[in-house]
């Protein structure tokens, strides 16, 4: 066994514990480099939405209203038998223009003459008797003054004769009814127009009366269209009269007729009434124009649209359509920018149309915003970048230069 002298034995370091200049440099760098290094700054908030707005304006526009409803006859008369018999003729074209007093059909007339002769008969006899009455009452008149004969014979054969006079005026009655039922074997019309057609043919039987109209005869000329309009919208039309909100131009409503294709009928009509009455079933009121139809192109039954012109709404306000839309329910909505470049949601109430506006009726100010491009950016509340959309006196559509929110720090 080998010793060494001198000092006492050292254990050698192990080599992990040696100190490493080169890592001890890189972390004093890091260390340096982190005490040195700035902060980071914070994420910067996203820029305004930009959208276009247009500034709501107050005017007077035209005033229309459509209502949908039939034509119908101004005058119809439907023919029925006032006297029983068999139909002998019909004297008319199915579908072709009559005159009021044309004989339309010829009952047979052969028992209505036979009670006329039977009243003549009657009326003859009460003639005959009415005399012989006569005679009696005189004479018992000067033979009760010599006391001939009792006072009551004589009141008895007066009274005789006055019921002997009555007789002869129920005969005449009945003599004038039963000529008067001869006559109308002739089944005439009573007004002008077009007959339509016949509901019983030669040979039928007929009676005085009858539920069933042998035909019908409607004047066409002119003609009304019956419109029905709900009752809720017929009094908010009347209080923005009353209230003078809208009024008429000149005095009188136009009413326009639009045919069931979509054109304009030529002539002007008038608004005859507008019923005092709402239907218990629908809830309507019915308001009824008139037209002239020389044509005869307007037809009973016939569908179509009236336009009602002519009056003129004070103060308007009209939103471009663009700007309105719809919720689940419906509803007219619009995005509305207040001062600050705000969005706010606003419900309104919506009229008709003018051009590609609406009118609104509730919900809006004149002089309020509301965006006309750039809805489906937006939502309640968010901050926008606003450039003003303005209309030029041809129509067109101009945009301002945009502008920013108010600067925040």
């Amino acid at each position: 066994m080998i010793r060494t002298s001198g000092a006492s034995p050292v254990s050698p370091r192990p080599v992990w514990a040696l100190p490493n200049t080169v890592t001890l440099a890189a972390l004093l760098v890091l260390t340096l480099a982190a005490c040195t290094q700035e902060p980071a700054s914070a994420p910067e908030d996203p820029p305004p939405m930009e959208v276009v707005a247009y500034t709501v304006e107050s005017s007077q526009v035209p005033v229309s209203r459509e209502l949908t409803g039939r034509v119908v006859a101004a005058v119809t008369a439907e023919i029925r038998p006032q006297t029983g018999g068999i139909v002998r003729k019909r004297l008319f074209t199915e579908g072709s223009e009559v005159e009021a007093g044309q004989v339309l059909y010829e009952i047979d007339p052969t028992s209505v003459q036979t009670t006329v002769r039977d009243a003549e008969a009657t009326l003859a006899s009460a003639k005959v008797a009415v005399v012989s009455a006569k005679a009696k009452a005189m004479r018992y008149r000067d033979l009760v003054k010599i006391e001939a004969v009792s006072q009551e014979s004589a009141e008895e054969a007066e009274a005789a004769y006055q019921q002997a006079v009555s007789a002869v005026d129920s005969a005449e009655a009945n003599l004038e009814s039963a000529r008067l039922s001869l006559s109308y074997a002739n089944v005439t019309s009573p007004i002008s127009g077009r007959i339509g057609r016949s509901s019983v043919s030669e040979g039928a039987l007929v009676t005085a009366n009858q539920s069933t109209a042998l035909a019908t005869v409607q004047q066409l000329d002119p003609v009304y269209l019956d419109a029905t309009q709900s009752a809720e919208e017929f009094l908010y039309i009347r209080q923005q009269f009353e209230q003078g909100k809208i009024k008429l131009a000149n005095g009188d409503p136009v009413v326009r007729l639009i045919k069931h294709d979509g054109s304009l009928y030529e002539s002007v009509g008038t608004l005859e009434l507008a019923d005092a009455i709402v239907d218990e079933t629908t809830g309507t009121v019915t308001a009824r124009s008139r037209f002239p139809n020389p044509n005869g192109e307007l037809i009973p039954g016939m569908y179509g649209q009236i336009r009602l012109e002519g009056a003129v709404l004070q103060n308007a306000l009209l939103v471009p359509q663009v700007a309105i839309s719809r919720d689940v329910k419906g509803n007219a909505l619009a995005y509305v920018i207040d001062e600050n470049n705000t969005i706010e949601e606003r419900t309104l109430t919506t009229g008709q149309t003018l051009g590609d506006q609406w009118v609104v009726e509730s919900g809006l100010q004149a002089g309020e915003r509301v965006v006309v491009e750039g809805l489906q950016k937006v939502q309640a509340g968010s901050v926008v970048s606003v450039a003003e959309e303005t209309e030029a006196a041809d129509g067109s559509i101009s945009t301002s230069e945009t502008s920013a929110p108010p600067a925040t720090e």
